[in-house]
């Protein structure tokens, strides 16, 4: 891809496309489209890369001691993935990233990218502001999840989530994923999450749409 394609990914925020291209070149990253499930790192896997969407979306899906999946927070474009693995060098990650769309994944090699400074002076510090931003950003969302799941209640959870969707996606109307998806986001039974946003319906809390959400915050008092 060109630098040009790439100028909205979060990580190369005050780029030129120019630059972008040579750190690409500089760096041996890659960029490559995957289909709908793919799952593009596996959980306790050797991993050298950090994986950048440059398109689509993803979730994460964590293993317990027994081997039961749970989803973890979604991931949307921009979003970077497989950093503690490819920073720390270990395989003791118990954590899998599976496509919930069809997806274009950028894998930079993290060790090009610490050895790269002197070849891209100071598109390697924006670079690297850029990757601080996004681990914080990153932080942010699993303490939101912390949140969301210490709720009293489906519906608080419900209400939380799409709080919290609204000031990410900067909408009042945001994209949500299907009743499966969200059921598992939630780590709730799927009957009982159509059960109860039907409820909220019916109380006007909330306004629905195929794959999107609206909360009226107004019957919230």
């Amino acid at each position: 891809m060109l630098g040009e394609d790439l100028r909205d990914v979060p990580l190369f925020k005050d780029l030129r496309p120019n630059e972008i291209e040579q750190f690409v070149r500089f760096t041996g990253t890659t960029v490559k489209s995957y289909p709908r499930g793919e799952r593009v790192l596996e959980a306790f896997a050797p991993n050298a890369n950090i994986g950048v969407i440059v398109s689509g979306e993803a979730q994460i899906l964590s293993l317990d001691r027994l081997g039961n999946e749970s989803v973890g927070h979604a991931l949307e474009s921009g979003a970077m993935f497989g950093t503690v693995s490819a920073i720390l060098g270990e395989d003791v990650i118990a954590t899998s990233i599976q496509l919930t769309t069809d997806a274009t994944i950028m894998w930079i090699p993290y060790r090009s990218l610490l050895i790269a400074g002197p070849k891209l002076g100071r598109m390697h510090g924006i670079v690297m502001k850029n990757l601080l931003e996004t681990f914080s950003r990153k932080n942010v969302m699993m303490m939101q999840k912390v949140e969301l799941l210490s709720q009293k209640n489906l519906r608080e959870r419900v209400i939380l989530y799409l709080l919290q969707r609204e000031r990410r996606q900067q909408s009042e109307r945001v994209k949500v994923p299907g009743r499966v998806q969200l059921a598992k986001e939630l780590e709730c039974n799927r009957s009982a999450l159509t059960r109860e946003i039907s409820l909220m319906q019916a109380d006007g809390i909330v306004e629905c749409g195929e794959r999107w959400m609206r909360l009226n915050k107004d019957k919230l008092q």
